[in-house]
């Protein structure tokens, strides 16, 4: 079974048990075992909303029924800013700009909600 490792975590509204995602990749091997691949997977009452980037994968997680277009459209931009900071983005990046990757995590969401995601006026 692969292991893997949280890198970065943020409970911007702090109702998540961050322990949840310990249960994230255990149902998403089983899903690929079963070639029942989806882009959300539950485990109770807590949503993961993912997407794979090179060897990372990025995963929202709620209890509320969010906008998943929002979540999604939010985690495509975040890879975007941050490939704009880092040039690739990949495990040893976000390693060596974890200070840089959590401020621009609190530029780019305010308690759950996306505020501007522009690299421009982010690096301003």
């Amino acid at each position: 079974m692969l292991s893997f490792q949280v890198l970065i975590c943020r409970n911007y509204m702090g109702n998540m048990d961050m322990n949840e995602i310990d249960h994230f990749m255990p149902i998403l091997m089983k899903r690929e075992e079963d070639a029942e691949m989806t882009p959300l997977v539950s485990h109770g009452s807590t949503h993961f909303l993912w997407i794979k980037h090179s060897n990372l994968y990025l995963v929202a997680m709620t209890k509320k029924n969010g906008n998943a277009a929002l979540v999604y459209s939010f985690l495509y931009k975040i890879i975007q800013v941050f490939k704009e900071y880092f040039k690739e983005l990949e495990e040893e990046s976000i390693r060596d700009n974890f200070v840089t990757v959590y401020e621009l995590l609190d530029e780019v969401m305010d308690f759950g909600f996306p505020q501007t995601t522009e690299s421009k006026i982010l690096q301003e």
